[in-house]
């Protein structure tokens, strides 16, 4: 079974070996702890290493340069994080999308273009078509995940893609983790709750396909001197195939249908 499981899981395959040798994200304005960057294979970096290997599937499905809107970019960790792994690819757009936009900061990054944007305006839209959008821990800060989703799945292409990913909790615990995080929530705080059945739900309302969708840990403790052992980061990567709704963080990617 364990190897069946092996052979179709696809990020058994991936190439996690630049994360212990990538000094980019190792750098002083790469956005992440000094406790996680002191170790070769941080499971902090899982959110952008799922994220940049989705889009390397993507772009050789395609062949071909692609434009991809990124929305909820900060200060622009995931291109800098896909720019930053090997063999690189060609896009003709990336465009930045967010409340705040730092110009000048995701410029460096490699952004080509900006939208400023409430996410959930009703007038929200995104201004061109688009082959791939990415939306990495951008949901969970909105009350509405399931109208926003909708109003970026209409700017991709046919047989194009959503990759996305958040924090999720078991489908019996949602509801009522959702309630306490909104009694409690900060300013731009968590607000939405997610489990496996709900992105299926909402890929399933946006007349989306769930492709692929994978927890991404069995723990993490940052620094901790097991990140330090690319066997402890394969173990946790099946841990996340094996159990996606464990307390942690899924990644997913969502087709839409191609025209017929």
């Amino acid at each position: 079974m364990l190897r069946v499981v092996l052979k179709t899981y696809s990020p058994s395959r991936w190439d996690i070996q630049f994360l212990a040798e990538n000094t980019v994200v190792r750098s002083k304005e790469f956005g992440m702890t000094k406790e996680a960057k002191s170790v070769r294979y941080p499971i902090r970096l899982l959110r952008y290493w799922f994220g940049q290997q989705l889009l390397r599937e993507e772009f050789e499905r395609a062949g071909r340069s692609v434009d991809v809107a990124e929305i909820g970019v900060h200060v622009g960790q995931m291109l800098e994080f896909v720019r930053s792994a090997p063999g690189g690819f060609q896009y003709n757009r990336w465009t930045a999308v967010d409340a705040i936009i730092r110009r000048e900061r995701l410029e460096q990054a490699g952004y080509s273009d900006f939208l400023e944007a409430n996410l959930e305006d009703a007038g929200f839209a995104l201004e061109h078509e688009y082959d791939t959008a990415v939306l990495l821990h951008v949901l969970e800060h909105l009350f509405h995940p399931e109208a926003v989703l909708k109003r970026v799945a209409a700017a991709i292409r046919p047989g194009g893609s959503l990759i996305g990913g958040f924090p999720v909790v078991p489908g019996l615990f949602a509801g009522i983790r959702e309630e306490q995080v909104r009694k409690t929530a900060k300013p731009m705080g968590h607000v939405s709750v997610f489990s496996p059945a709900r992105v299926r739900r909402m890929a399933a309302d946006a007349g989306l396909s769930v492709e692929f969708m994978s927890g991404a840990f069995l723990m993490r403790s940052k620094g901790s001197p097991m990140e330090n052992s690319a066997a402890w980061m394969r173990l946790n990567l099946l841990w996340g195939r094996l159990f996606p709704g464990w307390p942690g963080e899924i990644y997913w990617l969502m087709r839409k249908p191609a025209e017929a």
